[in-house]
């Protein structure tokens, strides 16, 4: 298997250099029933796929609902998720109001096996040009890394949100945005 990306020229108006340049995009898969998900379980693991389907729903109402309390909920085989939300900075007390928050978030933190699974995927590239036309085809020869977005980078999730400790001691901070300390955004 291979993680399909397309790199397609185009004309890049903003940033510093703008010009004509090579935009990469994830290739459009085509969704999975969640029908399917259920048969292939079955077949893999000898239960019926009305029984699988009952558990799975029984399993997503128990995470949303530890979610929504704030927990950070396993999804066995997967790794972990948890909401949070994305919101502004400010110094004084007087100023924290709910209007800080940006957007709420859902964190999906994937386990060894989920990482280990995607460092092992190659990603075949396929090059086009601004109509359409294909140049040429790359397959990986990358270093596999991949991202870490729960602690990655301990200085940045400290200027970005910080810890709250709290029931699993977790970390709020975010390395996905807002600005380093003194900024305006922070994750949580």
């Amino acid at each position: 298997m291979a993680i399909k990306v397309i790199a397609q020229r185009r004309e890049v108006k903003l940033g510093k250099n703008p010009g004509k340049k090579f935009v990469m995009r994830p290739d459009l898969y085509i969704p999975i029933a969640e029908k399917k998900v259920f048969a292939e379980a079955s077949t893999h693991s000898g239960i019926s796929a009305g029984v699988i389907k009952a558990a799975w729903d029984a399993a997503g109402e128990v995470i949303r609902t530890w979610a929504t309390e704030g927990h950070s909920v396993p999804l066995p085989g997967l790794g972990t998720m948890r909401f949070g939300v994305r919101s502004k900075a400010v110094e004084n007390l007087e100023d924290v109001k709910t209007n800080l928050i940006s957007v709420r978030r859902i964190i999906f933190t994937p386990n060894v096996d989920v990482k280990d699974e995607l460092k092992n995927t190659s990603i075949q590239i396929t090059c086009l040009d601004e109509d359409g036309n294909v140049l040429k085809r790359v397959t990986s020869g990358d270093s596999g890394d991949v991202e870490d977005n729960e602690g990655q980078n301990e200085n940045q999730n400290q200027n970005t949100g910080g810890n709250t400790g709290g029931n699993e001691g977790g970390n709020t901070g975010d390395n996905t945005g807002g600005t380093p300390t003194g900024g305006e955004e922070g994750g949580m």
